[in-house]
């Protein structure tokens, strides 16, 4: 299915007539597991790219009104969910559209400021209540569950590699992160923390977008930014401000390793793997 501005406009003028004169406008770059339109100047719809990235819906929908309420930086606000329509299959969301560029598009010239403001933002997200809240599991590709369920993937990347001193270290790291885990209550993940999902404006964290990975378990899988974005000295302060036990952050390492091997030869993997291997060489 090609999901355009044309289909969008077709989607909204079926379900919200309100607001069927109000242009549309794909948002570039529009994502992988989602589409986003502008909708006039002050809305925004998100639409599920496949069938497997519906479970979102619902959650977005229900869960990001209450942590917009205790989070210290704007969130997607849902306006309204709309219904299969105009030949698209799924439910799909009208947001409130957020003001910023994100920090894939315009790194933040104080890199150890933005560090400390994610870690603070990350820091209350986990402070938040989880009762009835989703567990992470594969309604949110297991982002806070256990590691181990990427076992067997992140082992047979490993067999895959050509240098076997590189295969040695690999299996050593990816031993060490499966054999700890979080002991303490599960506690909220935002599921996708990378830099297109990182809004900034005067060179501040200024929002946090896409949560459909949001779900409640063990942080770590939110920590992966730390090797696939930062160097070496803006990791060090977002460590230290984060606050977590060293075994989340082996785990975490975890986490970032299944993710890079699993994407090579891309060259942003390769980059992990070297910054993974400055702080886990042994």
């Amino acid at each position: 299915m090609t999901i355009d501005d044309a289909l969008v406009a077709a989607m909204v003028r079926e379900c919200f007539p309100a607001w069927a004169d109000l242009p549309v406008r794909a948002v570039v770059p529009g994502g992988h597991d989602n589409r986003t339109f502008r909708l006039g100047d002050a809305l925004a719809v998100r639409l599920p790219s496949a069938v497997r990235y519906v479970p979102a819906v619902d959650r977005e929908q229900r869960w990001l009104p209450v942590l917009a309420s205790v989070l210290p930086l704007p969130i997607p606000a849902p306006v309204a969910l709309g219904r299969p329509a105009a030949g698209f299959p799924w439910p799909w969301s009208v947001n409130r559209w957020i003001t910023g560029e994100t920090a894939l598009a315009a790194p933040p010239v104080d890199a150890a400021r933005f560090a400390r403001d994610l870690a603070a933002f990350l820091t209350a997200l986990r402070a938040a209540g989880t009762t009835g809240a989703p567990a992470a599991g594969a309604h949110n590709f297991f982002r806070g569950a256990d590691l181990a369920v990427y076992r067997d993937e992140a082992e047979a990347a490993i067999g895959a590699l050509p240098d076997a001193e590189e295969a040695r270290w690999a299996t050593r790291l990816l031993d060490r992160a499966l054999a700890t885990r979080w002991e303490r209550p599960p506690v909220w993940v935002h599921g996708d923390v990378a830099t297109g999902n990182l809004l900034v404006d005067a060179d501040r964290l200024s929002a946090v977008i896409d949560f459909g990975g949001c779900a409640v378990g063990d942080p770590a899988s939110d920590l992966v930014i730390a090797w696939v974005s930062f160097d070496a000295a803006t990791a060090a302060v977002f460590r230290e401000a984060t606050v977590l036990d060293e075994d989340t952050w082996t785990r975490a390492a975890g986490w970032a390793l299944w993710k890079a091997l699993i994407t090579l030869p891309d060259p942003g993997s390769r980059r992990t793997l070297q910054r993974l291997r400055e702080d886990y060489a042994d």
